[in-house]
């Protein structure tokens, strides 16, 4: 395996037999001195960088707003370059709550909330340290289709100027993958003069590069509260960066290594998996190729169908390596009746669509979807809300209808009462290093996922499909 694999953060110490630390032995063999792998509960997760190391004299990691954050306040390295509720506590115990991370801002529940002593901390950033979740403050448009008819903010702060909005930091790594930049892909921009248009249309879009030199200026000036905007090759800097970062699972407490007997886990392998604007696309095929889309998005453990022992590991870890070949057998063809997706069913006026977890996570072998297509699959509806987080009652201008919502999503950067609750898709890569799940934090692991999938759509999953389902989820 290739030595500019690098691992960020200190793993963390796990008792483990023999067998499983001589196999965690071998899948690191080759990294070297370099070898730091990150501890999750599945296993380790490592992140390959394409420039051979970690520069951490980059501005990304460099103090540049007036509040003493960086991009990595918000994007660690040892938790899938985002925030675990679990180093988020940690953070609060050394400092009393007083590292950057904790700022009223963003990281309070309400940017007017009480942080004078530790215990009004604790209070006031209980949702970071719940779920590890940001506060942003989206306004509705003037121009919008749709009023804010009422508010319910258990912290006494969301407006119509400015709602409240609770959401998990993206992982700012496997950015090669992405099609669409943010959760409301606010950071996504058009551009008529681009390649990178949705087929059969004049709907054109920046690059991915574009998209990201403009997020780490606003991020930078929002949650670091910069006074001054980041220069041109400040901005190329973080972006260059982040773009040679490749996350994911290569080695599972149960299975071993995730690229023994020819799989093809770890993120080396990641980082050399094709991606482009369009591939496999649901709706149109692949852009490139013209091939019809293919379920099959995901093989990286096809090799795994039918392993034999290797080296006296045993039928237990066997049986592991199957379960999650039966798992991305089901990820890429378990049949789902799609329905009420904003954003699909609609869009395709099809009140129902035979599909599978495919459908919407169609990259080949990512996860994400490989164009722009936000959707609403009802996390934000009023049914799901949980008594920490806003509830917002918005009323059509024209037809007086009501939808109320934890979070309006793609809608306040529109203004289109379709919209509403539409968010997308992000890349799957390196998932058990960043629980918990859902743009609200709403699914604590990956099971509570499924369960979500489950019952939204009485897919009918048994007890052990659950578990193989897990179990490959766990493994990208």
């Amino acid at each position: 395996m290739n030595r500019s694999v690098v691992c960020l953060a200190a793993a963390a110490s796990c008792a483990m037999g023999a067998l499983a630390q001589a196999d965690m032995d071998d899948a690191t063999r080759d990294f070297r001195e370099h070898m730091r792998p990150f501890a999750n509960s599945s296993g380790y997760a490592i992140t390959y960088s394409t420039a051979g190391f970690i520069d951490t004299a980059n501005p990304f990691f460099q103090s540049l707003g007036s509040n003493d954050r960086s991009c990595a306040s918000c994007h660690q390295q040892g938790e899938g370059w985002t925030l675990t509720p679990e180093g988020v506590q940690k953070r609060f115990r050394a400092s009393e709550g007083t590292d950057p991370i904790f700022r009223p801002n963003d990281g309070a529940n309400s940017p007017t909330a009480d942080v004078s002593t530790p215990a009004a901390r604790r209070e006031a950033y209980s949702m970071l340290l719940s779920k590890g979740l940001i506060r942003v403050g989206i306004g509705i448009p003037d121009n919008a289709e749709f009023e804010l008819f009422k508010v319910d903010d258990p912290y006494g702060y969301a407006s119509a100027k400015e709602l409240s909005l609770f959401r998990r930091p993206l992982p700012t790594t496997n950015l090669q993958f992405l099609s669409t930049v943010m959760w409301d892909a606010r950071e996504t921009f058009k551009d008529p003069a681009s390649r990178d248009c949705l087929a059969g249309t004049t709907t054109c879009f920046a690059s991915v590069h574009f998209d990201l030199a403009d997020q780490s200026n606003a991020a930078t000036v929002g949650h670091a509260q910069a006074r001054q905007a980041l220069t041109p090759a400040q901005r190329e800097s973080i972006v260059s960066f982040e773009m040679g970062l490749f996350t994911a699972q290569v080695f599972d407490n149960a299975a071993g290594r995730l690229t023994a007997l020819g799989a093809r886990g770890g993120p080396e392998q990641a980082s050399q998996q094709p991606f482009y604007f369009g591939i496999n696309d649901v709706l149109a095929g692949d852009y490139r190729t013209h091939a019809a889309f293919s379920p099959l998005a995901f093989n990286l453990y096809d090799a795994w169908s039918n392993p034999s022992a290797e080296r006296g590991d045993g039928y237990e870890r066997v049986d592991a390596q199957r379960a999650i070949a039966r798992g991305q057998t089901l990820f890429n063809t378990k049949a789902i009746h799609i329905t009420q997706v904003k954003g699909l069913n609609d869009d395709l006026h099809l009140p129902f669509i035979q599909g599978t977890c495919t459908t919407c996570h169609d990259a080949v072998n990512a996860g994400n979807h490989s164009v722009p297509a936000p959707l609403d699959i009802g996390l934000t509806s009023a049914v799901r809300r949980t008594a920490d987080l806003p509830l917002y009652t918005l009323r059509n201008k024209t037809t007086g209808e009501r939808i109320d919502t934890t979070d309006p999503g793609r809608a306040l950067l529109t203004g289109k009462w379709q919209d509403v609750g539409r968010f997308k898709g992000p890349v799957l890569r390196g998932l058990a290093a960043r629980a918990p799940y859902f743009h609200n934090g709403s699914a604590k692991n990956l099971n509570e996922v499924i369960d979500f999938y489950n019952e939204r759509f009485g897919v009918g999953f048994s007890a052990s499909e659950r578990a193989d389902l897990a179990a490959f989820l766990r493994a990208l």
